[in-house]
């Protein structure tokens, strides 16, 4: 960019040593001169725009260009801990499905644990009630069996004393007291017996 404007200075410059020395003014001169170009404004424009954009550089471009590079910088931290964030995110759910997963299989494992015991409990639970309830069956009937033997010696004897009664009475005119007590022991006997 400064280089058509050196070579224009340059040209500038010659034409104005030509027009000092009296020399005929070529193309570039007569331009020059044409359109009021003087070598001392260039020179002091070229100064001040030289000044102007070291100043910019300086103290606007730099400053912008740092404030780029740090945000683009925090803009690809933040994409970084994104990711990671995301990395994370996924292995948490990973980790989560496979303790849900686990969760599933010892809920599942307790449940039917729960049920076989409940089961063998309740196996358990009746035959100790058929135990039981054969257990008083068994005494039931000892009982109804002890009852009715009771009750037919009790009937055997009842009978047995009518039997003495009743022969006594029919015997009593007849018999003697010895005959008596015989016929009443061999009765007895008889009964008891059978």
């Amino acid at each position: 960019m400064l280089s058509p404007v050196l070579i224009l200075a340059e040209a500038a410059g010659h034409a104005a040593e030509a027009a000092a020395h009296g020399e005929s003014a070529s193309g570039i001169t007569k331009i020059f001169q044409d359109f009021g170009i003087s070598l001392p404004f260039i020179l002091a424009q070229i100064l001040n725009f030289s000044i102007v954009a070291f100043v910019l550089w300086k103290f606007a471009f730099k400053p912008v260009l740092a404030t780029l590079d740090e945000r683009q910088k925090k803009i690809a931290d933040g994409l970084h801990y994104a990711e990671e964030m995301k990395a994370k995110l996924e292995a948490t759910q990973q980790e989560s499905a496979a303790i849900l997963r686990k969760a599933s299989v010892d809920a599942s494992r307790l449940v039917e644990e729960a049920r076989k015991s409940a089961k063998d409990y309740l196996d358990r639970q009746t035959q100790e009630a058929a135990a039981k309830s054969a257990d008083l069956m068994a005494k039931a009937q000892q009982s109804i069996e002890l009852e009715h033997k009771k009750m037919l010696a009790d009937a055997r004897g009842e009978i047995a004393r009518l039997v003495v009664v009743t022969t006594e009475r029919v015997l009593a005119k007849k018999l003697s007291d010895v005959d008596r007590a015989g016929y009443n022991e061999s009765a007895a006997r008889e009964l008891t017996s059978a």
